[in-house]
């Protein structure tokens, strides 16, 4: 069983590298025409590819329903569920203001928007995320109908109805056995099927890596590259360096252990695009590999797959730069922080499914009065950028998961350090 599940993450990969090269054939070598662009490319490959993000989705909402209701059961004692509450909702938080400010600072350096040719810039119909004033966001938490929220995929009101319910259950302990019951059993149900639908993973990463690079080619990336350079670069820095930095400094346990032993479940998160697809994996590579307690990450990644978008935060900040400078338009050290408040809060309650970011976008730019148009000079790179940031995402929960559960003492130290994490 577990030989299996190490080969699932290893043809993954494989698939990855064949569906960008095969993609590459397409773009340089095979004519444009009906049978590459309509039968092959947004054919066969669009139609596979988006059925296998379909079953991810279809997944999503009973998949983190049940897993906050089991994580916030599990963890029982009131105090302590606030506790690690408390300290995962501040470390993403703390995380995504970092990142974002990480993005300004390397886009002010690097200048991905100087030197642009603003006539061809092609007017784009961009959907604009509504403004929302404080007040409602903070009552738009509160559900007025669970089972409307469980329908619409309100991932907040669904995150509080989870763990109030959790709560509860823990607390009536035996007389709340059957309801409890049911809820651990379809949660190992909603748990099987993922893994079920993950044996699809290969052929749907095959099919989704293909058509983006048989859609860009390589000369799509040449009037974008710096763009994309100081994009990936602050990816690079926060994945690599803030968040590693962060897990030696409270917990003492090795970066590099954590990011080899994590890199297939980085590698299946860049390929699908979407953070809610890889709950499953994190919770479960965590617990085998780095012997992270289910009952801490049960809660945590769930959670972390809504509110901490570190990644899209990083990829807000370097555009807001980037179409500052396109445009000729000067942003003030208020503006600034406008964005970075505005990205920080856009990032909360976003549904971890690709592409979302530009979504949120639209509002981070009209918080600084910047055109929306700009949005539409990205949006063609943007499926390899929300590949990477998804890795990203994902890792942070990963991060704050291992950070709380040490502090919490509920992982095994034992387990983590062992070289061959299957063995045994």
């Amino acid at each position: 069983m577990k030989k299996k599940k190490k080969n699932l993450t290893t043809v993954i990969f494989i698939a990855l590298l064949c569906g960008a090269f095969t993609g590459l054939v397409l773009n340089l070598w095979v004519p444009e025409g009906y049978f590459r662009d309509t039968v092959i490319v947004n054919g066969i490959f669009y139609v596979i590819g988006q059925g296998f993000i379909r079953l991810m989705q279809m997944l999503v909402v009973p998949l983190v329903f049940c897993s906050l209701v089991c994580g916030s059961m599990a963890i029982g004692d009131t105090k302590r569920l606030g506790r690690v509450g408390v300290k995962t909702i501040g470390f993403y938080l703390l995380t995504t203001a970092v990142a974002i400010s990480v993005a300004i600072f390397l886009a002010g350096l690097i200048n991905p928007g100087l030197g642009l040719d603003l006539g061809k810039i092609q007017g784009t119909e961009t959907v604009i995320a509504e403004k929302t004033s404080i007040v409602d966001t903070i009552l738009n938490i509160i559900p007025t109908n669970p089972l409307g929220a469980l329908a619409e995929g309100e991932m907040l009101p669904i995150i509080l109805f989870a763990l109030i319910l959790g709560v509860i259950l823990a607390h009536r302990g035996e007389k709340a056995d059957t309801v409890s019951s049911f809820f651990s059993q379809f949660n190992d149900i909603m748990m099987d099927m993922t893994m079920g639908v993950m044996k699809l993973a290969p052929v749907g990463v095959f099919c989704l890596i293909a058509r983006t690079f048989a859609g860009l080619g390589l000369d799509a990336f040449v009037p974008l590259l710096k763009y994309m350079f100081a994009v990936f670069l602050a990816l690079a820095v926060q994945g690599l360096v803030v968040y590693q930095v962060l897990l030696k400094l409270f917990t003492g346990l090795s970066p590099v252990k954590f990011l080899k032993k994590f890199a297939p479940v980085m590698a299946f998160a860049f390929s699908t695009a979407t953070s809610n697809a890889t709950i499953p994996l994190s919770i479960d590579t965590l617990h085998k590999k780095m012997g992270v307690s289910k009952k801490i990450s049960s809660f945590t990644i769930p959670l972390g797959a809504t509110i901490n978008m570190d990644g899209t935060a990083i990829m807000q900040g370097v555009a807001v730069v980037f179409a500052a400078q396109a445009f000729h338009i000067h942003l003030s050290a208020a503006d600034f922080l406008t964005v970075i408040a505005t990205a920080t809060l856009a990032s909360i309650g976003t549904a971890g499914v690709p592409s979302v970011g530009l979504i949120t976008l639209s509002m981070v730019f009209n918080s600084v009065g910047l055109p929306v148009e700009a949005i539409g000079l990205i949006i063609g790179i943007d499926r390899i950028l929300d590949m990477t940031r998804t890795a990203v995402n994902i890792t942070g929960d990963a991060v704050c998961t291992t950070i709380v559960a040490k502090q919490d003492n509920a992982v095994n130290v034992e387990i983590f350090n062992r070289k061959d994490p299957l063995a045994g």
